[in-house]
């Protein structure tokens, strides 16, 4: 039986796969009329497994047959340009016999000579050899595709690059590299060449983007045809809305409901055992996690403006030539929302930031509940949430612990009360064994959490105050989420950190739905000692 893939490429004989046979004709398109390519993407988006389809896919038809050498840079980042060089040679000696061996062909003795005798020294002499190779070829164009392109040393990557736009540009017709295909991580824009002009800026970009909602039911629908387990509707839209498609992370679900949690396979796997998925992804450090966390402590500046992008619905702007914005984009922890506004790619993400940005202990633990009450206090007797108690408990804990709230470590005091509320709710939700997650975005600086007990949905928004008109018009917005979850309640909390606040806890109807809405002030600073 086929399995869903998480470590390295994957492939249909042994992982149940999306075919991307859109993006593959594409590709081979460009290919095929000798555009010199980029493919940049964050790690695990599958853009090795993709090249190597393509050139699979590769056909020998009226447009002339196709010479692959396939190349990898990741071991070379700390290579001298002498030593670099030299290896190179042998990796792509060794392609080139894997090639004949592969079309049981056997090369010419003149062929044999040429590459036994070839040495190479520099980006010249590279450029030279891939000349006279083409002359041995004949009709065959070369496509040069290279995985893990970031690790290229430093020392010769400039002249390197220029060695293929002076083909690219300056070279005999038809070119002794006909295609060239670059992957990797970190743009070249980005590799900081000092030069005024990029050397390499002939590329064709090319973007490997994440699984669709309708590639996610094909991957999934594969299992269900080979094994007969189904999965309900709403659990094939809840694994791509909480992933937006990020290829590792739906097939990591994919894993834990079919292979990890011993489900019986007669089951339809539902929302009950989505929940329990969802919670083990958010726990384990997996390696796209990992990833994520170290991506996100690489700058101390990150912190702030990931915070700003999930609470302000002002949102920052999506500018790419900001090194900052870039350097997160790149890493794909964030992209361009509909409306040129950064957003966090997808919920699974955001909700790791959070818990990576939330201080360990913010001191006031011990003042969330009154004295003599535990959280079996805020369980109605059938095992239910009373919410309105809980978050009228968080509302006066608010108060109890006055300016203190600012001496939370780490934490901007914009963001205090988001922060102290996810703390708060994800605390209570641990100790009753529930789950907790955000929901997707619907709206720019909202945050939609999701907890999930007993086999009941909870929703709780929470905002920044930014006006009494935006205030009213998210109450409507979140009772049009609420009606596409088909829950009847919701709790809408925001944070107002004017001089003079206005508290608010109110309950009404909106079309049809109950929802309680709290206005918290935020006290702005501590009391002076003078006083």
């Amino acid at each position: 039986m086929k399995t869903f893939g998480t470590y390295g490429p994957v492939n249909p004989e042994e992982h149940y796969v999306v075919s991307r046979a859109v993006e593959l004709a594409d590709f081979i398109n460009r290919v095929k009329q000798g555009r010199y390519i980029v493919i940049f993407a964050p790690r695990q988006t599958g853009k090795t497994t993709f090249f190597q389809w393509a050139l699979e896919a590769l056909p020998s038809d009226s447009t002339g047959t196709y010479f692959p050498i396939e190349l990898n840079f990741e071991l070379y980042e700390d290579y001298s340009a002498s030593d670099f060089y030299k290896s190179l040679y042998k990796r792509i000696y060794k392609e080139i016999k894997t090639v004949f061996q592969k079309r049981r062909h056997v090369p010419s003795e003149d062929l044999k000579q040429f590459l036994e005798e070839t040495e190479l020294t520099d980006h010249i002499a590279m450029m030279e050899f891939f000349e006279q190779l083409a002359e041995f070829l004949g009709d065959e164009k070369i496509i040069l595709i290279i995985d893990e392109f970031d690790g290229i040393p430093r020392a010769v990557v400039t002249g390197f690059l220029h060695s293929l736009r002076h083909i690219y540009v300056h070279g005999a017709r038809p070119r002794c590299l006909h295609s060239v295909g670059l992957v990797g991580v970190q743009h070249i824009t980005q590799r900081n060449l000092n030069r005024s002009i990029s050397p390499f800026n002939i590329q064709d970009e090319f973007t490997v983007s994440n699984f669709t909602f309708e590639q996610v039911r094909e991957l999934l629908a594969q299992y269900t045809h080979e094994v007969g387990q189904a999965f309900a509707p709403e659990v094939l839209e809840n694994i791509h809305r909480q992933t937006a498609g990020q290829p590792f992370l739906v097939n990591r679900f994919a894993q834990l409901l079919t292979e990890e949690m011993n489900i019986p396979k007669t089951e339809t796997l539902t929302m009950m055992h989505f929940s329990k998925a969802h919670a083990e992804i958010l726990e384990e450090d997996n390696a796209n996690l990992t990833h994520l966390m170290t991506n996100i402590r690489r700058d101390a500046r990150f912190k702030n403006i990931l915070m700003e992008i999930v609470s302000y619905e002002r949102g920052v702007r999506f500018n790419p030539r900001r090194n900052i914005i870039s350097e997160l984009a790149t890493y794909g922890v964030i992209g361009k929302g509909p409306d040129g506004m950064c957003q966090i790619v997808n919920p699974i993400y955001q909700y790791c930031i959070l818990q990576a940005f939330k201080p360990e202990m913010n001191g006031l633990e011990q003042h969330y509940f009154p004295e003599e009450t535990d959280f079996l206090d805020y369980l109605t007797p059938r095992g239910q949430i009373n919410m309105d108690m809980l978050l009228d408990n968080f509302q006066a804990f608010i108060a109890r612990a006055g300016f203190r709230i600012l001496q939370v470590p780490e934490t901007p005091k914009e963001y205090v009360g988001q922060d102290l509320l996810y703390a708060y709710l994800d605390q209570f939700v641990s100790l009753i064994r529930g789950a907790m997650y955000l929901e997707t975005q619907t709206g720019r600086g909202r945050m939609d959490l999701v907890i999930f007990h007993n086999a009941r949905k909870y929703i709780v928004e929470t905002k920044i105050w930014e006006g009494n008109r935006r205030y009213e018009a998210a109450k409507k917005q979140l009772a049009a989420y609420l009606k596409l979850e088909g829950s009847r309640e919701g709790y809408y909390v925001v944070f107002d950190h004017r001089a003079t606040p206005e508290p608010r806890v109110e309950t009404e109807k909106i079309e049809g739905l109950t929802l309680r809405s709290y206005v918290i002030p935020v006290v702005q600073e501590a009391p002076s000692q003078h006083t």
